[in-house]
């Protein structure tokens, strides 16, 4: 009997023992899944500010890398896109290789004549005489250009001297260039000729970019070059000489031509590609940039005794040679003085290498 009413007893301790799990368990049960849920929650901010930090490193870095890029010689940014990179084949062959039968075309396209005599030269009958005539590394007539990558006159002129050149001789190297955006004519799209070589059977191309886009000295003048700047008064980029017989001294024609708005200095520049696609037929712009193109040509032919007789045996070319011959007058400095009269004692056998690293 005793031990019957000892285990009733153990029997309703049990029973309570269960009764009491099981009424506990469910808020045991929700107090585990609230600490899940909790630790959930926090994984998800944990991941979530990860995601933000990784955001956040990843713009740093970007902007970083531009910064460093930016202040790199070489990888300059404009609104025509890098420059120093290699010109596209494309645009290359259409600036040199235009078709005749457009230059003949657009013969002087109504451009002034932009040449003015070298020191000590003289025109009589018909003809320009050098006093000295300018010679480069190889012994040939030289051509000397001497420019600024920021100068934006020079971003004109280099169209037409790539073009003239070109009928003379072969490029390699040729890079893009914009002109300087804080200039008059901001970020005029052209060339460069500072890494590139020149390579002519009939003259010696002498192209030095005295200074890059930001007024840093490129390429100093060498003894003999400073020596062609003094004589002919240098006063500003471009400077051309042609085998002492001619100079430009300027833009020979207007920048402005090669923006969006032509009347507009500040509209937006063309790109390189869309100028290159105006040189192949007769219009505005191809008129001024082949015509000083068919005058920088008649000028080389004169120091080269029309050789190639297929770009100088031109009727075109040789009319202009003919002008050019007897409507160039002589330079007259911004001081006022004539370079006519210098003495013509000047020797220049011995001149740079064109490969200009």
């Amino acid at each position: 009997m005793a031990k019957s009413k000892q285990q009733s007893a153990t029997q309703r301790r049990e029973q309570t023992r269960q009764n009491r799990s099981t009424v506990q368990s469910p808020a045991s049960n929700t107090n585990k899944q609230t600490k899940r849920n909790r630790r959930s929650r926090q994984a998800q901010r944990n991941s979530t500010w990860l995601f933000v930090g990784g955001i956040l490193v990843l713009v740093i870095v970007v902007v970083g890398l531009f910064i460093f890029l930016s202040n790199q010689p070489g990888t300059s940014t404009t609104s025509n896109g890098a420059v120093n990179s290699s010109v596209d084949a494309a645009t290359l062959k259409t600036v040199t290789q235009v078709d005749p039968s457009v230059l003949d075309q657009v013969s002087t396209g109504g451009v002034s004549n932009p040449f003015k005599l070298a020191a000590g030269a003289t025109a009589s009958s018909g003809s320009v005489n050098a006093a000295t005539p300018l010679t480069g590394p190889n012994g040939k007539p030289e051509v000397f250009y001497y420019g600024a990558e920021w100068c934006p006159n020079c971003a004109a002129e280099r169209w037409s001297v790539v073009v003239a050149l070109s009928r003379f001789g072969t490029f390699s190297g040729l890079k893009t260039m914009a002109s300087s955006s804080s200039d008059t004519y901001p970020n005029t799209a052209t060339f460069t000729f500072s890494q590139s070589t020149y390579t002519s059977s009939y003259i010696d191309g002498v192209l030095v970019e005295h200074e890059d886009l930001q007024h840093n000295v490129l390429h100093a003048p060498t003894a003999s070059e400073q020596q062609v700047l003094t004589q002919n008064n240098f006063s500003g980029y471009p400077f051309m000489d042609i085998g002492n017989k001619f100079l430009i001294t300027g833009a020979s024609y207007d920048p402005g031509l090669l923006r969006v708005n032509v009347s507009d200095p500040t509209s937006q520049p063309l790109s390189m590609q869309t100028i290159a696609s105006q040189l192949t037929s007769e219009n505005q712009l191809s008129k001024s940039i082949l015509g000083t193109a068919n005058y920088l040509t008649a000028s080389i032919c004169a120091i080269t005794n029309n050789q190639p007789s297929t770009v100088c045996g031109d009727p075109v070319i040789q009319g202009i040679e003919t002008n050019i011959a007897q409507t160039t007058q002589a330079y007259v400095a911004p001081n006022g003085s004539s370079v006519t009269a210098i003495a013509a004692n000047l020797t220049m056998d011995v001149r740079r290498q064109q490969h200009l690293a």
